[in-house]
């Protein structure tokens, strides 16, 4: 599949994606590429985010590629029964946040909880990091497993964001590539 040929619908997480961020950056870069965006980044309300994600991918005209960043990406899975059958032909999940388990994350986040361990009705992989302080390999690993999606290990590089140096993350670009290209 080639860029031109589907619409990329591109899901920020919590406080959104600014201007130096990868997904920011593929937004402007990539032709067929938008951010979807919420009312409130930083005060996010799953059932708002999941209408929004749901109202984006309903309304597309071309396949639709998924690319979730950190809380976007647990909206998107809990969004997923809601998509036309077949219109996500497939998604991008880096850096998934533990919404469940980890300590001290604002209400707004952890109300996303539970996340949903079905698998996902499209193909996908997930980006996951070793030292990400929002979520261990492994709870990244058994979700991505449940989720029936390939696990791509990212080494540390922590919460894969401007923060821990992915900018442009150009590996990010590449493995976008390779994933299109098997659709």
């Amino acid at each position: 599949m080639k860029i031109a040929d589907c619409e990329i619908l591109i899901l920020p997480g919590y406080a959104g994606s600014e201007g130096d961020h990868w997904q920011a950056r593929w937004a402007d870069r990539l032709s067929t590429g938008r951010i979807i965006v919420q009312d409130d980044w930083n005060h996010p309300d799953p059932d708002a985010w999941r209408t929004r994600i749901v109202e984006a991918v309903n309304a597309a005209v071309r396949p639709v590629i998924l690319i979730a960043h950190s809380l976007g990406v647990v909206a998107a899975v809990q969004a997923s029964p809601h998509f036309r059958p077949g219109v996500v032909r497939g998604a991008l999940l880096v850096a998934f946040p533990d919404v469940e388990t980890t300590p001290n994350l604002p209400a707004s986040v952890t109300a996303f909880a539970p996340v949903p361990r079905e698998p996902l009705p499209f193909p996908s992989l997930v980006v996951a990091s070793r030292n990400d302080p929002y979520c261990s390999y492994e709870r990244a690993e058994d979700f991505a497993y449940a989720w029936g999606a390939v696990v791509v290990d990212a080494g540390e590089s922590g919460h894969i964001n401007v923060a821990s140096g992915h900018g442009p993350w150009p590996e990010g670009l590449m493995r976008l590539a390779g994933f299109l290209k098997s659709l």
